[in-house]
């Protein structure tokens, strides 16, 4: 039997629920029922056991470079591009398009901090669903 020893994915944040939302928006995993606007950690609860939340902790300093680690996001319905739209009219920018003209590639967006994620092809796009 596998066992996770992952229990949480930390972000530095300036604004913790801010990132924290919008976030919750990507995963849909909900901001957890202790925290709240303002707090210095805020946690999204996966609710499933083994599947690590995102936790955000205030730090003092604004993100500078680029991400050394990032989240790969494969949307369980839809597509990659409405995923991408969707993801912009919550707060992302656009960082790099690597979409090909075959329907393969990703995109390449951040978060309103500037932290990196990718948006790959949905599962029916890559014939999973």
């Amino acid at each position: 039997m596998f066992l996770n020893p992952v229990r949480h994915i930390t972000f530095d944040a300036l604004d913790p629920y801010g990132v924290a939302a919008f976030w919750s928006g990507v995963t849909g995993f909900p901001i957890h029922p202790d925290d709240a606007e303002g707090d210095d950690e805020i946690l999204l609860d996966a609710g499933q056991p083994g599947v690590p939340g995102l936790l955000f902790i205030r730090v003092p300093e604004s993100k500078t470079v680029k991400n050394r680690v990032h989240l790969d996001i494969q949307p369980p319905t839809g597509t990659r591009d409405e995923t991408v739209e969707r993801l912009i009219g919550l707060g992302a920018r656009l960082v790099d398009d690597r979409r090909r003209e075959d329907g393969t590639g990703w995109v390449v967006l951040a978060d309103p901090e500037g932290n990196e994620l990718c948006i790959e092809r949905g599962a029916a796009e890559r014939g999973q669903g």
